[in-house]
């Protein structure tokens, strides 16, 4: 039998992946103060065992105000950085997979409840409520408080912070940093023509729209381990006429490709509610095959790619080189070892789930833990 694409592995300059799966932050909501709790533990621990070939942390605010919710993680303080250390620890001690990070700012779209008790924005005179910041003054939904646009002295704050969490991600040893550009947060905010309504030379032109993405996005890269992988997270279009277009994201990619970046994870939307998104399996992949297309970078593409020969099907006709799982793995957190056992490979489980191994798939642990 060939072997299947989705367990070849895959090297990121001098950074190899055991496979091509890997796992996409999912925000969790569940941090107190910005510092992770005992859920992180559970939550990336158990993630920790899947079989991926790396695991990345959340959506990670670089400030208090560019957190989602008053329940984000952030790495900006000691604390945040010191409750990091202890989760990162004890997942460690039980698993050698490669962890990063995603490092963002949320910019007018911060300041709200978290999901399940309806994810409204929460005015700043209200407990968990701030003031937000953005690009410009355009709320991101009517009848939400208007953000304050940041002036040059809050760009250069917005850039240290970014570069400051960067610092503190080497410190903690992570394997890559990925920097959020996707969903409509702070950098995509910056990039789209809908919320970046500037005059000066941060808005109007793509040129100009792009500038301080990428002057975040090298402020991370001096800042990061310099032989360790930075990628940058982007929303290929925005699904709203008028908004940012895929072409436009393909030249952020090369511009992105020229200044070092290690690879582009493409996503879409989450700017404007006025999106329109023809939601199927695999949804975001003509996004990414079009960013391929254009640049030598890995590529990830990631959105509803639930099933294992569909994941295989997007390598194997090199529409990207890397998949992305999020809500799949929550719901099946075994998907690659599933995965495995349906082409034949094999992957990393730990010793203490050796015996689990199914008699059919006799070879499906052949990658010891210990190896």
């Amino acid at each position: 039998m060939t072997q299947a694409k989705l367990f070849t592995p895959f090297r990121i300059g001098k950074f190899e992946l055991a496979n091509r799966i890997v796992i996409a932050p999912m925000c969790q909501y569940s941090a107190e103060d910005g510092c992770m709790t005992d859920w992180h533990m559970i939550h990336l621990g158990q993630l920790a065992l899947s079989g991926a070939a790396l695991l990345t942390i959340e959506a990670t605010a670089v400030t208090p105000e560019g957190r989602i919710t008053y329940a984000d993680v952030g790495l900006y303080s000691d604390e945040s950085e010191a409750a990091m250390r202890r989760v990162l620890d004890g997942i460690r001690r039980w698993s050698d997979m490669p962890i990063a990070i995603q490092l963002a700012h949320a910019g007018r779209k911060a300041s709200t409840e978290v999901p399940w008790k309806g994810g409204a924005q929460i005015p700043p005179d209200r407990s968990h409520g701030w003031q937000t910041e953005a690009p410009s003054t355009i709320p991101h939904s009517e009848g939400e408080a208007s953000p304050t646009a940041l002036d040059k002295s809050g760009l250069e704050r917005v850039r240290n912070a970014f570069a400051d969490a960067a610092r503190r991600a080497a410190r903690l040893d992570l394997h890559a940093v990925q920097v959020h550009a996707a969903h409509g947060y702070l950098l995509h905010q910056f990039l789209s023509p809908l919320s970046n309504r500037r005059e000066d030379e941060y808005g109007g032109s793509l040129e100009n729209r792009m500038r301080f993405p990428l002057e975040v996005f090298d402020a991370v890269r001096a800042a990061f381990s310099a032989d360790r992988p930075v990628t940058v997270r982007v929303s290929g279009t925005d699904w709203v006429e008028g908004g940012w277009t895929i072409e436009e994201t393909v030249e952020f990619a090369k511009a992105l490709e020229a200044r070092g970046c290690s690879g582009v994870h493409v996503s879409s939307g989450g700017l404007a509610p006025a999106q329109r998104i023809a939601v199927g399996p695999s949804y975001q992949v003509p996004l990414a095959r079009a960013v391929k297309a254009a640049t030598a970078m890995p590529v990830i593409a990631v959105g509803l790619i639930t099933d294992f020969v569909q994941a295989e099907a997007i390598l194997t006709t090199g529409d990207a080189d890397l998949i992305a799982l999020a809500r799949a793995i929550l719901y099946d957190p075994r998907w690659p070892w599933h995965a495995a056992a349906h082409f034949g490979a094999a992957v990393k489980a730990p010793s203490q789930y050796l015996r689990s191994q199914p008699r059919q798939f006799p070879h499906l642990f052949d990658m010891r833990a210990d190896d």
